[in-house]
């Protein structure tokens, strides 16, 4: 969820940064094992400063990729490493920390041709559709890489085999929506799958409506903040939103679809009915309403077939105070329904963290 903005930042630091002519060197989290910090695809830029942009973990392994990322000149061969975090130091790049995992990173020299390819993938990640990327990591040709999306194919330095051979491997992860590894004639190869993130629309641009839209943004979603008032919609009060609607509900062209989430806080009766009817119709998922829940369920009385989509009271039951404290409720909220999980305390669930 967050790859995709984390992704929008970097392609965007790299065309700077190779534009002044500078050094840079990338590292990609390509496959996990047991317990880890951040997903594949996840990134991490090393300028020749020593500045850096993105992640690869909680901060564990940032310092030994960094310097890895840091010695490797513009033409030399990328580097695969696999770190071992479980709590043993004997093994090559096992680091004593007692998490039981293991993490692959590609780390490689940001060259013309990767450099040209990233501006490509800036392009893909504007039209708002899902892509795939496709590296090789070890073996011929480590460092080649295409792009494509359902209806192109963006081609890196690679022969024109080996470009074929890619986009077989790009196909099929883009159609099952998937990311992972392949092997095949003594290489192996990468493929992420870039989805475009959810959106959150906050109906209502109170003060309260500031700090969930910051918390939203932060977490990974893309804000939409909607208000007939326009003193209220600026960027100034919401420099963290997408989309900024000035728009009365029975005007309002939203983000739609499943993977909008929406909450209405608009302090008004009459403008959360509003809000209601005009969302109900929609086949979004969560529709949360900001409230006490007589106040919900009066609303409710006068809207139809909400189903089960209404959340009201709003937020989990972290025994918050405050807009920030309900923010973060809300957004913890949306982010258990989307995942389809019970929301409970982590010491308490048997299995690993991030299984399904």
């Amino acid at each position: 969820m967050k790859n995709w903005q984390e992704t929008s930042r970097i392609v965007a630091r790299i065309r700077e940064l190779n534009a002044a002519d500078r050094r840079m060197a990338l590292a990609t989290v390509v496959s996990i094992a047991g317990s880890a910090y951040r997903r594949p695809g996840a990134k991490y830029l090393i300028e020749d400063s020593g500045d850096t942009l993105g992640g690869v973990s909680g901060g564990c392994l940032e310092a030994d990729v960094r310097q890895v990322g840091l010695e490797l000149s513009p033409g030399a061969q990328p580097v695969l490493r696999r770190y071992d975090t479980g709590d043993g130091d004997t093994l090559p790049w096992a680091l004593g920390l007692g998490c039981n995992g293991t993490v692959e990173i590609f780390i490689q020299p940001v060259t013309n041709a990767t450099a040209r390819l990233f501006d490509a993938i800036r392009t893909l990640l504007g039209r708002d559709r899902p892509f795939a990327v496709t590296t090789v990591i070890a073996g011929n040709g480590a460092g080649n890489a295409i792009a494509l999306s359902e209806t192109e194919r963006i081609a890196g330095d690679c022969q024109p085999a080996l470009g074929q051979t890619l986009a077989r491997f790009a196909r099929r992860h883009l159609v099952n929506g998937s990311s992972g590894i392949d092997e095949m004639d003594g290489m192996r190869v990468f493929t992420e799958t870039p989805r475009p993130p959810p959106w959150l629309l906050i109906c209502g641009a109170g003060d309260d409506a500031q700090p969930l839209c910051s918390i939203a943004s932060i977490a990974g979603f893309r804000v939409a903040v909607a208000d007939h008032r326009p003193a209220f919609v600026t960027a100034t009060r919401f420099p963290h939103a997408n989309r900024l609607l000035e728009t009365r509900p029975e005007n309002a062209s939203i983000p739609d679809g499943t993977e909008t989430y929406a909450v209405i806080m608009t302090h008004s009766l009459k403008h959360d009915r509003a809000w209601i009817q005009r969302l109900v119709g929609t086949a979004l998922p969560y529709l949360g309403v900001l409230g006490p829940r007589q106040r919900t369920e009066d609303l409710m009385n006068t809207v139809p077939d909400a189903g089960d989509r209404v959340y009201g009271p709003i937020g989990l039951d972290l025994g918050g105070d405050g807009p920030e404290q309900v923010a973060l409720s809300i957004v913890s909220e949306i982010l258990s329904v989307r995942a389809g999980r019970t929301p409970g305390h982590l010491r308490d669930k048997e299995t690993a963290i991030h299984a399904v």
